[in-house]
């Protein structure tokens, strides 16, 4: 009942002219790679899709609806922020998750990132103009493998596979994407770089 209360709700809110917007860090094409494979090995293992549809990433902002008008200014907005900001390591090491449906890369959250997730909120939270909402959770950076579509039922077997798993990768953050949902997949639709 859930699920069908919520395509409603979308369907409802596409309707009236809004998109759906989320800003991340996106990961390098290589690394992209390698988290597309588990990925989809989680499809093939247990029918898991969501995560597919997006690229390997690491949110900042969190999805919002939004009318399309105010897109380039969120466009300018995210340029103006990042052409202050400085590049940094961000790296990823073995796994972990969120009980009882999520399976992610770990990510070590640095003070650089914490930083910049922080400030690039706050910033677009004191514009004013982005129908954003203060985050009640703390900031728990992550590369999803898999997420609510995993079954509960799923996720002890699923996660002891992962927990034994290692992985190690270093990347240079050079700037952050803004990702719009077309009703389906999510898009990287403008980047800006860091200086």
């Amino acid at each position: 009942m859930k699920n069908k209360l919520s395509r409603a709700i979308a369907r409802d809110v596409y309707f009236y002219g809004m998109n759906m917007y989320f800003v991340a860090l996106v990961c390098p094409p290589e690394i992209d790679q390698q988290v597309l494979q588990w990925k989809l090995w989680m499809r093939e293992k247990y029918n898991c899709v969501i995560a597919l549809r997006s690229p390997a990433h690491i949110t900042l902002v969190p999805p919002f609806w939004m009318k399309p008008e105010l897109e380039s200014e969120l466009q300018q907005a995210l340029s103006h922020y990042s052409a202050s900001r400085d590049r940094f390591s961000i790296q990823l090491k073995d796994f972990s998750n969120f009980k009882p449906r999520v399976i992610f890369v770990n990510v070590i959250p640095g003070q650089q990132l914490v930083d910049l997730q922080k400030q690039l909120f706050d910033y677009l939270l004191s514009n004013g103009q982005f129908p954003l909402a203060k985050e009640d959770h703390p900031f728990h950076p992550h590369v999803t493998i898999a997420t609510r579509d995993l079954h509960k039922k799923s996720f002890q077997e699923a996660w002891a596979y992962f927990k034994e798993k290692k992985y190690e990768a270093k990347w240079m953050a050079a700037g952050i994407t803004l990702l719009r949902h077309n009703k389906k997949n999510w898009d990287a639709i403008a980047a800006s770089q860091f200086k």
